[in-house]
């Protein structure tokens, strides 16, 4: 058995949710050596989140984004009172909560064994754009 962990970082980006599936895989050239494990993946922040849903139809991450803010919309301080950041700032950590911050992906022969639609999503809760950090561990028997 064995066991390694990485840190990498995904690019500033504007509120939404995005497709990063392949900018995962890049991050971990070393998945190729796993004949079986497990992938996790833990987001470092509290008003983002990672997830897995469609991969194929961009409307789907337009309509997730939509969902989520008609879930927990930003807010003035009339319902919220951690307003420190701006209107973004509660109700991203709430949506944070929601999604979650952490991915477990089984490892089949050197890939991620996603479903044919499955794709890892990050999902940006605020408007500033922040660089968001990922700690990926993978534990695993390695190929001979």
């Amino acid at each position: 058995m064995s066991w390694e962990q990485h840190r990498f970082s995904f690019s500033p980006r504007a509120r939404g949710c995005y497709l990063v599936t392949d900018e995962v895989i890049r991050n971990l050239p070393s998945l190729k050596n796993y004949k079986v494990g497990i992938l996790n993946l833990f987001l470092q922040h509290t008003s983002a989140a990672i997830s897995l849903n469609e991969n194929c139809d961009p409307d789907v991450r337009t309509d997730m984004t939509t969902a989520l803010n008609n879930l927990v919309p930003d807010d003035e301080g009339e319902v919220f009172i951690h307003i420190d950041e701006g209107p973004d700032d509660m109700s991203g950590h709430a949506k944070s909560s929601i999604v979650g911050v952490s991915l477990s992906i089984p490892i089949s022969n050197g890939r991620l064994a996603l479903g044919t639609w499955q794709g890892i999503y990050l999902m940006e809760f605020r408007n500033y754009r922040h660089t968001r950090y990922c700690v990926a561990t993978i534990q695993g028997e390695k190929s001979l």
